[in-house]
């Protein structure tokens, strides 16, 4: 049986025979890595910051826009740290009539609404012009 072989199924047997614990946190770990999202320390309920992973200024200002478009949100704003790392940090307070966590999925929410308008108006753009060159090559 060749060496690379054994030594795989030596890891497996190994990992099989870890600790429920050891896999919770080896579990959490890769949870964690996922995350695009994360509340940042200090949060209430009615004022929060959030880290974005791999964001900038393009969902930060957009976001930013359509969240305070919301009359129970009191502030919110956006920074980017440090321009070399893609990292969006968001600040959202609002009145006691809504969380900082309702306010943020309303807004995501109201975002793909607004891109879903775009598109299909993008889309229906296109498709007009392509069919008025179309006629126009054929006449």
């Amino acid at each position: 049986m060749p060496s690379s072989v054994h030594s795989q199924d030596q890891d497996q047997s190994m990992m099989d025979a870890a600790a429920p614990e050891d896999q919770y946190e080896q579990d959490e770990v890769l949870e964690m890595e996922e995350k695009r999202i994360v509340v940042l320390p200090g949060a209430t309920e009615t004022a929060a910051s959030f880290q974005f992973e791999g964001e900038g200024h393009t969902l930060g200002n957009a976001l930013r826009y359509t969240i305070m478009k919301n009359p129970e949100v009191e502030f919110c704003g956006y920074t980017i740290p440090h321009p070399s790392e893609t990292k969006m940090n968001l600040r959202i307070q609002t009145y006691e009539s809504t969380t900082a966590v309702e306010a943020l999925e309303k807004g995501l929410d109201s975002l793909m609404d607004l891109c879903d308008v775009v598109t299909d108006k993008f889309t229906t753009a296109r498709d007009t012009f392509n069919a008025t060159e179309a006629d126009r090559m054929t006449s």
